[in-house]
């Protein structure tokens, strides 16, 4: 299995970032503890950050015509305000898991909207960066068993 792990704006700025919400994990440390996972479940990952929306929009049609099998996404603040996102995932029709480090639930009023919510077979919030392998193994399981996470 193949599958892409994205990341939107300032995730690359994990530890620094408000480690109140985001914790103390570095994007790095993030990244490789993505890929001891993966690897111990035979998934290639491909994991990428951009804080720009068409970058990320250009990676979602990538992992289509790369022929991976579903996303992994946090798209960080465009979230709540990225159709275009949400469109692309649309299009590729890749299972997909939107995943966000903090309870977004809990915090402010205008994180209370998804735009890509709406494309995704499943959304994980609030358990850190441990929500990662959450999101990376209810995918593999949707896409080992052909049903809902």
């Amino acid at each position: 299995m193949k599958f892409y792990i994205m990341n939107g704006p300032n995730l690359n700025m994990l530890g620094i970032r408000e480690p109140d919400h985001y914790g103390r994990t570095t994007y790095a440390d993030l990244c490789e503890m993505i890929k001891e996972h993966c690897e111990k479940k035979g998934i290639e990952a491909v994991l990428y950050q951009s804080n720009h929306e068409g970058d990320l929009v250009d990676k979602i049609q990538e992992a289509y015509f790369e022929g991976a099998d579903g996303i992994v996404i946090n798209p960080g603040a465009y979230t709540h305000t990225s159709i275009a996102l949400l469109d692309a995932v649309k299009s590729t029709s890749l299972p997909t898991v939107e995943i966000h480090i903090s309870a977004l639930e809990t915090r402010e009023a205008f994180r209370q909207v998804s735009f890509i919510r709406e494309a995704c077979i499943e959304t994980i919030t609030g358990e850190g960066v441990n929500g990662y392998l959450h999101a990376i193994d209810d995918l593999y399981n949707y896409l080992r068993k052909g049903s809902k996470a």
